[in-house]
């Protein structure tokens, strides 16, 4: 197993932060026409803070570089991936591939996946599914992708296509260390403490992207028969948790959160102080300013007032600084 390891030192923790991700977006000239697709905020932004685990399934499966293309068909009801001359049926090889490098992944200990979009193999969806006598519909997912994505239901996965969007960006990258936090968890071991503690410090960031599940989570813990497995409730917990937080948070749903944020600190405000928060949080709302600037200013009451509930909200710093992610939303 590949490891490439960042320029900057990971976030603090008995483990760095690991990330799959397509070789080629790495800049590895191992596409099938033997070019790369870097991907400049992989490699130059996020790569300072995890360690790349790479990979090409298609090398792996000894296809060589350049080589034949390769495309998804539906044949007999089936899809298919198959050299695009018909030589070779390849999904089975890429099927028993992925099935040992997902498990090879999973002992690696990764937290997320980033995979080349539009792939045969690696697509995660709107992949090219060529019919019988017919034109290409968008319907496909890539061999590899998908298992990936069966194998590892929690995994945060994306494309980096879709990445370009900030909003699916900050999403992303706020799973990726959400999912590294979980695994610290689980890596601890599993208790009803340590769940509790995880869904408190997450509250806000799952109220970001849907509100329900905050009430849902916390009901599952606090109802959870004394007699439940600690690791079947964490099981429970993360597949509802996984679904939350693929949900692409809104500007409303933004505000709401600062605005609930806000109304902890109102009684420790003065009426000025006040007045400026709201007004800022009115400026987000309305497009004026980004993300970025009423967090700033409710962490700087946070470090004057103190208010250790608040403090240790991920929310408010869901990923480092460095990256910018929330000047862009």
């Amino acid at each position: 197993m590949e490891f490439v390891r960042p320029e900057a030192v990971p976030p603090d923790g008995p483990d760095p932060i690991r990330l799959g991700i397509s070789a080629c977006l790495l800049g590895r000239e191992v596409r099938y026409d033997g070019t790369h697709s870097r991907d400049r905020f992989l490699t130059d932004e996020l790569g300072k803070w995890v360690v790349w685990v790479p990979g090409c399934p298609e090398v792996a499966i000894g296809l060589g570089t350049p080589r034949p293309a390769i495309r998804l068909e539906r044949r007999d009801g089936a899809t298919r991936l198959v050299q695009r001359d018909g030589a070779e049926d390849l999904t089975d090889r890429m099927r028993e591939h992925a099935e040992a490098r997902i498990e090879a992944l999973r002992n690696a200990g990764i937290s997320g996946y980033v995979l080349k979009n539009r792939s045969p193999t690696c697509g995660m969806e709107r992949v090219k599914v060529w019919e019988e006598g017919g034109m290409p519909s968008r319907d496909g997912v890539g061999v590899f992708a998908r298992v990936l994505m069966e194998r590892m239901p929690h995994l945060p996965v994306e494309e980096e296509g879709r990445l370009n969007d900030p909003a699916l960006r900050e999403n992303f990258v706020a799973r990726l260390f959400a999912y590294w936090r979980w695994r610290e968890l689980l890596a601890a071991g599993a208790s009803r403490p340590r769940l509790f503690d995880y869904h408190r410090r997450h509250k806000f960031l799952l109220m970001s992207r849907e509100p329900a599940a905050v009430q849902e989570l916390g009901r599952l813990l606090g109802t959870a028969d004394a007699s439940v497995d600690p690791a079947d409730l964490a099981e429970r917990y993360m597949d509802r948790f996984t679904r939350a937080m693929k949900t692409t948070p809104t500007r409303k749903k933004h505000t709401n959160v600062l605005q609930h944020v806000a109304g902890y600190l109102s009684d420790e405000l003065d009426g000025g102080d006040r007045r400026e928060l709201s007004e800022t949080i009115h400026d987000y709302r309305t497009g004026l300013v980004p993300l970025v600037v009423p967090i700033t200013l409710l962490r700087h009451h946070l470090r004057r007032i103190g208010q250790s509930y608040l403090e240790e909200q991920v929310y408010l710093r869901p990923h480092p600084h460095e990256l910018m992610l929330l000047n862009r939303v």
